[in-house]
């Protein structure tokens, strides 16, 4: 994981407002707002890697609540056209989401179903979409 987040640091595109990285505290706000706990996985993802600016995907953030990728505002839009209310949004692509449940597994959600690809952890995820698109 240490290494994965390494190499999102390194490949982060700089902007002129860069992304901040959240508190502890934020991420029990998020908790509190969605009512899920967040997976591990997903906690370190965003206390040490969610201002990492590259590519065209753009997974989920928790520090700024008025940012267009907000975890909560992201995940609610992603239930009210029924994505299942065990998962977690972490990035929207188009209509679909990948999202991750509260063991960790992520999938990819569209139309209402879920496609046959999935990954053990969100760091398996990373590399093998964030990381090679």
């Amino acid at each position: 994981m240490n290494e994965i987040i390494d190499q999102l640091q390194e490949l982060s595109e700089t902007v002129p407002v860069p992304l901040e990285l959240p508190t502890f505290e934020q991420l029990v706000e998020v908790e509190e707002q969605i009512l899920i706990g967040l997976p591990n996985d997903l906690k370190e993802f965003l206390l040490y890697a969610s201002d990492v600016i590259y590519g065209t995907l753009e997974p989920v953030t928790v520090a700024d609540p008025h940012s267009h990728t907000y975890l909560p505002e992201v995940t609610s839009y992603a239930w009210s056209i029924g994505m299942p209310r065990d998962q977690i949004a972490i990035c929207q692509v188009g209509d679909g989401f990948y999202c991750i449940n509260e063991e960790g597994e992520v999938q990819f959600w569209e139309d209402g179903d879920f496609n046959e690809d999935g990954w053990e952890s969100l760091w398996d995820w990373v590399e093998d979409v964030w990381l090679e698109q």
